[in-house]
C-alpha cells in the first residue's frame, strides 16, 4: 500500500475516533454531575492514541529521508489534539459572586463578599427564620417563632418580652412589666373546676396549653400559681381546697414540660377576695387561679 494512501486512512482514524471520544465526553459531562468518565474518555487515552494515529500519519506521509522526523512531529501533533478534544471544560464554569458556588449551580447569585453560604449558594439561616444570619440580629430565635426584618421575635406591646413568651399580650404603651409581660399577678380566665372539686374542665385545659407554650418558650422565669375561693363554707374546707386547685393547675402545666421547680402553688382560700362575697357575680370572681412571677 501506498504511503500516501495509508495517511489518508490513518488520517480518518484519527478524525473519526477522536471525535467520538470528545462528543461522548462531552455528553458524559452533561448527563453527570459527578464528572465521571469512561477510561478511553480521558485526555491521557485520547492523546495517547492521538500521538500513535499522528506518528502513523506522519511517518506515512514522509519522504525515505525523513521518515523519523514525520513520525515524531506527527506524534506530538496527534497526542496534543487527542488531549485537547477529550478535556473536560465543564470546570471552567464562572463564579460571579465568590462565594466557592458556580454560577451554574448558584440559587442566590449576588451573594455579598465574606458571607458563608450552603452548598447551594444561598447565605446560612442556622435558626431557620428566614432571616440571614449575616442580617439577623437575633440568632438563636426558637423554632416556628415569627420575627421581623432582623429576625428577632416579635414585640407587639412594645414592652419587651417577646410575643412568644408575654403571658400578658397588649400591655398599655409605657407600662411596667415583669418578666411574664403582666404589669402584676394575672387572673387565668376561665380556668375552672367541676363543681366542688379540684379536676380542670376541658376548657381550662385548653387555656392553660397557651399559659405552657409562653413559659416554655420563657425557660428562666418561675411562676406561682394561687388558688382562691369565695366565703361559701368554712375557711378551713376553702384553704384546702384552693390549696388542691393550685396543685391540680402545677400538675398540669408539669405534663406540659414545665419543670415542678419552676412553679409554686400556694391556696389562700377566702382570704383574698377581689369582689364582694354577697352577690353570686361577685363570688364567682373570687373564685379564680392567678398567675404571677415568683422571686426568691
Amino acid at each position: 500500500m501506498k504511503k500516501s494512501t495509508t495517511g489518508l486512512l490513518l488520517g480518518s482514524a484519527l478524525v473519526v475516533g477522536l471525535s467520538g471520544c470528545a462528543s461522548s465526553g462531552g455528553q458524559s459531562s452533561m448527563s453527570s454531575d459527578s464528572g465521571d468518565k469512561a477510561w478511553y474518555q480521558t485526555p491521557f487515552v485520547c492523546g495517547l492514541a492521538g500521538g500513535l494515529i499522528g506518528g502513523g500519519i506522519g511517518y506515512a506521509t514522509s519522504g525515505e529521508s525523513d521518515e523519523d522526523d514525520g513520525a515524531a512531529l506527527g506524534g506530538v501533533a496527534g497526542a496534543t489534539a487527542g488531549a485537547l478534544l477529550c478535556s473536560d471544560y465543564s470546570s471552567r464554569v464562572g463564579d460571579s459572586d465568590g462565594d466557592g458556588v458556580p454560577d451554574d449551580r448558584d440559587q442566590c447569585p449576588g451573594t455579598p463578599a465574606g458571607v458563608a453560604v450552603d452548598a447551594n449558594g444561598c447565605p446560612l439561616d442556622t435558626d431557620g427564620d428566614g432571616v440571614p444570619d449575616y442580617k439577623d440580629e437575633c440568632p438563636g430565635t426558637p423554632a416556628g417563632v415569627e420575627v421581623n426584618a432582623s429576625g428577632c421575635p416579635l414585640d407587639s406591646d412594645g414592652d419587651g418580652v417577646p410575643d412568644y413568651m408575654d403571658q400578658c399580650p397588649n400591655t398599655p404603651a409605657g407600662a411596667e412589666v415583669n418578666a411574664l409581660g403582666c404589669e402584676d399577678d394575672v387572673v387565668l380566665e376561665d380556668v375552672n373546676f367541676e363543681f366542688d372539686s379540684a379536676k380542670l374542665t376541658a376548657n381550662a385545659e385548653q387555656i392553660l396549653n397557651g399559659v405552657a407554650d409562653k413559659l416554655r418558650g420563657n425557660e428562666n422565669v418561675r411562676v406561682r400559681l394561687e388558688g382562691h375561693t369565695d366565703s361559701v363554707g368554712s375557711d378551713a374546707y376553702n384553704k384546702d381546697l384552693s390549696q388542691r386547685r393550685a396543685n391540680s393547675v402545677k400538675e398540669y402545666l408539669a405534663s406540659r414540660g414545665i419543670a415542678e421547680s419552676r412553679m409554686q402553688a400556694i391556696g389562700y382560700g377566702e382570704e383574698q377576695p377581689i369582689a364582694t362575697n354577697e352577690t353570686e357575680a361577685g363570688r364567682a370572681k373570687n373564685r379564680r387561679v392567678e398567675l404571677g412571677e415568683w422571686e426568691q
